[in-house]
């Protein structure tokens, strides 16, 4: 009884995320690809404390990041930019229209912190 219980949480759980991800068009790596191939940076540069810059280009250390991550970006992207000696940047997936009220929190931190912006739009 209760192995049967914990499969279906476990099934529950699954289900529950898989939903939550089907909104996305695509996981957060295929933007990551496409910007950081765009822009000549090098993809997934782990750092000295096993941290790891999205896309690290000549001038930024970008954190790509769903537009409701918004203000965990913006702290990744500081820490990053400071652990490299480029400037912070972020790139913000946004895949619906309603996501846009994110646009106006982030854009506010990123022009107090100077902070580049890089809008990815579906």
């Amino acid at each position: 009884m209760l192995q049967t219980n914990i499969k279906r949480s476990l099934l529950l759980c699954l289900l529950i995320f898989t939903a939550l991800q089907a909104k996305n068009l695509h996981h957060e790596k295929y933007y990551q690809t496409q910007l950081c191939n765009t822009l000549g940076g090098e993809m997934e540069v782990v750092l000295q404390d096993r941290t790891r810059v999205d896309c690290l280009t000549d001038r930024y250390a970008i954190e790509v990041d769903f537009a409701k991550k918004w203000a965990e970006s913006i702290g990744q992207s500081l820490y990053y930019g400071y652990m490299t000696h480029k400037k912070p940047a972020i790139a913000l997936i946004i895949n619906l229209p309603k996501e846009q009220r994110y646009l106006k929190r982030v854009d506010a931190m990123c022009k107090k912190y100077n902070i580049k912006l890089y809008l990815i739009k579906k």
